[in-house]
């Protein structure tokens, strides 16, 4: 889904969703306290098995980050007890990876280490994952991503790609040499829930991470899909649970206040939103582990400790808490299935269109979402004459895009 960039500052972050509503500086994970967290012996977060792959990942991964913190970040997730990093040539985070590897070898035997490149046919991987191996520092990768599927490839050729004979074949040749332990794909496309159902056909695809929210409707391609694979043994991970206007570095406003008062649990619990929302994914039990890119000290401790003293939520609970998130205003939806262009009328890429918005505002990546947009088709950017009420109607995120779609062309186009 990402072509190379150039690198934004220690704020830019591709995946970043959970937030503490009061951000530690930069310069605090220098102090001499959070050395000493770093150098304690660690206590493991809870596991989960990843399908049928046998291991056992934390229910929490470190997602990539940029910035010159990000060595430190790496270390405070181990010391928090993360076993689970995520990584990905586009992030430009695999160097940082590398070093720690090699600053303390002894570690990588105890983590699970994920990255991505972007290959159109199978065969690119062979190359792809000697590259990988060389920026990691490491002789064997644990979880090979397919970055991104869908952006590269036709809805129909993807579908095809997961089933295909040559990438059977590859991806053989690549586990019997090492060099990878398994292979899958990461995806937001709206079009996932086929890629997913042909992998689950396949039988060759052991994991992937997708774009999810834990309200969806059961009858839902999407929810279907995840069924389809949990019953073939894929392994899920889950990415982009929820980005808005209130939930970046700096909350607006008493919305996290607002969303306490309407979700009794939380109250109850002693637990932030954030934390909330982690414990209704992690109710999901085809959910294997939650893919944050934690970027503090705060959200690290926030985080593994939700891990910590997880604890399934209600259906109803979850409703609530799914009802004041999406009342606060949401600019990404995760459930997005393209529904919300077919309500408009328009061939506009609606869901596309707000996502980029998502990393330009939210996630401080703006070269890579004015790259993203100018990579659409000019019908897929052109949303004039759409019946945007339609559209917010038809959407699962309750997405306003009245409001957001200005803001798409004058920040991106």
């Amino acid at each position: 889904m990402d072509s190379s960039h150039e690198s934004i500052g220690p704020d830019a972050d591709r995946r970043a969703f959970l937030k503490a509503a009061a951000v530690a500086p930069a310069a605090g994970l220098a102090s001499g306290a959070l050395a000493q967290e770093a150098a304690q012996k660690p206590k493991e977060l809870p596991r989960r098995k990843l399908g049928r792959t046998g291991v056992e990942v934390t229910m929490l991964e470190q997602g990539g980050i940029r910035g010159p913190t990000y060595d430190r970040i790496l270390r405070l997730a181990f010391a928090n007890g993360i076993r689970t990093f995520d990584s990905a040539k586009v992030y430009r985070t695999e160097g940082t990876v590398g070093k720690w590897i090699e600053q303390s070898p002894e570690i990588r035997k105890q983590i699970f280490l994920v990255t991505k490149d972007m290959p159109r046919e199978p065969g690119e991987m062979l190359k792809q994952v000697d590259e990988r191996l060389a920026e990691l520092k490491t002789d064997y990768i644990d979880l090979f991503f397919i970055h991104g599927l869908g952006d590269m490839h036709s809805t129909d050729q993807a579908v095809k790609l997961v089933k295909s004979k040559e990438l059977a074949e590859v991806a053989d040749k690549l586990k019997k040499s090492g060099k990878i332990r398994f292979i899958g794909f990461s995806s937001h496309h709206k079009d996932r829930w086929a890629m997913m159902e042909a992998a689950a056909e396949g039988g060759i695809i052991d994991a992937m991470m997708i774009q999810y929210r834990p309200w969806l409707d059961k009858e839902s391609p999407l929810n279907k899909a995840i069924d389809a694979c949990w019953k073939k043994g894929v392994g899920i991970i889950s990415m982009k649970q929820i980005a808005g206007n209130y939930f970046g570095d700096k909350p607006t406003g008493d919305i996290l206040d607002d969303v306490v008062k309407r979700v009794p649990l939380l109250k109850e619990r002693n637990l932030s939103p954030y934390q909330g929302l982690l414990h209704a994914i992690w109710t999901d039990e085809r959910i294997s582990s939650v893919c944050v890119s934690m970027r503090n000290t705060d959200q690290l401790r926030e985080n593994a400790a939700a891990a910590r003293n997880y604890e399934p939520v209600k259906a109803a609970q979850i409703e609530e808490l799914r009802d004041a998130l999406l009342a606060a205003g949401p600019t990404l939806c995760a459930d997005c299935d393209g529904r919300c262009s077919k309500a408009a009328g328009t061939t506009a890429a609606l869901g596309d269109l707000t996502r980029f918005l998502t990393y330009y505002q939210q996630h401080g990546d703006r070269a890579i979402a004015r790259e993203e947009y100018a990579g659409l088709a000019a019908e897929a950017r052109d949303w004039a004459g759409a019946d945007l009420e339609a559209a917010r109607a038809a959407c699962p995120g309750n997405l306003d895009f009245a409001r957001l779609l200005p803001e798409v062309d004058r920040r991106l186009a």
